[in-house]
């Protein structure tokens, strides 16, 4: 392979790799949350869990989380923002966009995730999904059967509403 899941742009077996077999540890939250979104990308569904904050482990559906991850595509990680979450800190939380195809159809998963340090090791904790933001129209919704707004004199329908 090229260059890693996460984007980060190293081969994966320098990158999250040796994360994923336990060789080498994620020493951030940010590079945690990178392991995670690689993890799925290179059907690893048991660090998935295992990644998991062993307080929330208990309803986690590793099978269910196993077939998200071999029925979708794996596009893209970017990486919005970092709070906290460095060597020396003990918490912290990352804000990405994880892009996916699955079913035919294109998705982003957009989340601020939660990340906890306990004896060491960092723990994905729980994510909040990020809503998109309501867009307003500052101008009246054009109707099919009204006069097109680019001044052909034509229907809507029959100009710029094709």
């Amino acid at each position: 392979m090229a260059g890693c899941y996460c984007g980060s742009g190293v081969a994966y077996e320098s990158c999250c790799g040796p994360i994923h077999e336990g060789a080498a540890k994620a020493d951030t939250a940010e590079k945690l949350m990178r392991a995670r979104y690689s993890a799925f990308g290179a059907r690893k569904a048991e660090f998935l869990h295992q990644s998991l904050h062993p307080d929330h482990r208990h309803d986690h559906d590793i099978e269910a989380t196993r077939r998200w991850a071999e029925n979708a595509e794996w596009l893209g990680l970017q990486i919005v923002d970092v709070q906290g979450g460095g060597e020396a800190d003990e918490e912290g939380s990352v804000e990405f966009i994880a892009t996916y195809k699955e079913g035919g159809m294109v998705r982003p998963h957009h989340e601020i995730s939660r990340f906890l340090k306990q004896d060491g090791d960092w723990y994905f904790v729980d994510g909040q999904l990020v809503v998109p933001k309501t867009e307003k129209r500052h101008q009246p919704k054009v109707g099919r059967n009204d006069p097109c707004p680019c001044g052909s004199g034509k229907k809507y329908k029959k100009c710029c509403g094709v």
